[in-house]
């Protein structure tokens, strides 16, 4: 008897979410507990349904895929995520690795290339389509910067040039441009380092900055 590979697909497009369940539902050794629409429904049915696999978008309301691959992480690391997305940029592929993610193809992947990552995550082995592998090996081969010295207060370096940013006068669409991030990331990058900080408003932001030395005149 075949032992099925559990698999929870979570995306919010309806019409992918259902295409993703009509290849899989194709695989004799695959089956379809359910489908979510963002990250908080993808950690309930998690909860519910212990899948082995979750297929994950990564631009989703309410909850994204990295914050919803780093909570699956901690609480189900048994749980195996496979990122599938539009996106192969660098600052994608790095947060959902950094996440947790033991797999990553752009939906550009065909039922072949989708079906052997389901499969391979599910023994506990990573999957990368050819872009994100191409930028993987890129990323190792390229040299590695001096050291910086260290954000203040607990800041990430992420949090920091969004606080620079911000100190330069660009609004939260003009830093998602500039970072080639979408602007709920770099919501929730502002609301992570004024919290750091402890700053209520953009002008404090902007104080904090230029004391910190994070901008300049």
């Amino acid at each position: 008897m075949i032992e099925l590979i559990k698999v929870l697909v979570v995306d919010d497009q309806q019409l992918i979410r259902e295409g993703l369940v009509a290849l899989l539902e194709l695989l004799a050794d695959v089956q379809v507990l359910g489908t979510a629409a963002d990250g908080e429904q993808a950690l309930r049915l998690v909860a519910q349904e212990r899948p082995d696999v979750v297929l994950m978008d990564l631009r989703m309301p309410v909850l994204d895929g990295v914050a919803a691959t780093g909570l699956l992480a901690k609480r189900y690391p048994e749980v195996a995520v496979v990122v599938l997305t539009t996106y192969a940029d660098d600052e994608s592929i790095s947060a959902a690795l950094l996440a947790g993610a033991r797999g990553y193809l752009t939906k550009d992947a065909g039922r072949v290339e989708i079906a052997a990552a389901v499969r391979s995550a599910a023994a506990g082995q990573s999957t990368f389509d050819a872009e994100v592998s191409r930028r993987l090996v890129a990323a190792l081969a390229a040299p590695r910067p001096a050291p910086k010295r260290p954000a203040p207060d607990g800041l990430t370096a992420r949090e920091a040039e969004v606080l620079t940013l911000i100190a330069q006068g660009l609004s939260n669409g003009q830093i998602a441009e500039r970072l080639v991030i979408g602007e709920t990331t770099v919501k929730t990058h502002i609301n992570n380092a004024f919290a750091k900080i402890g700053a209520r408003s953009r002008g404090e932001a902007i104080r904090y900055a230029y004391r910190e030395g994070l901008a300049q005149d």
